[in-house]
This record gives C-alpha cells, structure tokens and sequence, in this order.
C-alpha cells in the first residue's frame, strides 16, 4: 500500500532552520508529485511548497526564499529546507503525494502522511 512518512521536525528558534524529510513508498510510479502543506491551529490547511514527477516547484509566497524543497536521486524522498523560520511558520506539517501534479491544491492529493509538528519561538 502507499504510504508517507514524514520526519525532522520540532522546535527552533525564530531565524534558525530545520529540515523535513519524507519518504513515499508503494507507488506504482517510480517518480510522484509530493507537496509540503501545514496547519495551524483554528486555520485552514495551506500549501507550502511542492516538487512535480519532473521536478518543477512551486512555492507559497509566505516562503519564497527561505524554504527550499528538493528530492534525493532515487526520487522517493523529499526534503524541506526551512530557513529563516518565523513564529508564524509553527503548524503540523504534513507531506501529500499523487502521481499527477496539482500544484498545492490540498484537494487534490488524496495520499498524506501523519504530520510533524514544527514549533517556532
């Protein structure tokens, strides 16, 4: 079965970096669309920054030029590179993945991981 898991995250302080990982497995497909969302408290879910099966990007304007995403060789994993980070940048992360790429629409990826927790102080 399909499965994501994500790791690396926990608390920094505001200006400091920290860098997600998560790692697809039991896609058909050897290359897939994997998307980075986050959720705050009492907010709606919203895109953060995602990687298409050809390796375009796309980014959340609130993290255009701090945050960086890119993907290992292999092409099963992918990373987050969190710099610069603010207190609003706190929220669970969460890694979607779908073979087709939708940018960051969240209702689109129908494959998500369990979350990790990132906490900016």
């Amino acid at each position: 079965h399909v499965q994501l898991v994500e790791s690396g995250g926990g608390s920094v302080q505001a200006g400091g970096s920290l860098r997600l990982s998560c790692v697809a497995s039991g896609f058909p497909q050897n290359r897939v669309a994997m998307v980075w969302f986050r959720q705050a408290p009492g907010k709606e879910r919203e895109g953060v920054a995602g990687i298409s099966p050809v390796d375009m990007v796309d980014y959340a304007d609130s993290v255009k030029g701090r945050f960086t995403i890119s993907r290992d060789n292999v092409g099963n994993s992918v990373y987050l590179q969190m710099n610069n980070v603010k207190p609003e940048d706190t929220a669970m992360y969460f890694c979607a993945a779908d073979p087709r790429w939708w940018q960051l629409k969240a209702n689109r990826y129908h494959v998500w991981g369990q979350g990790t927790q990132v906490t900016v102080s």
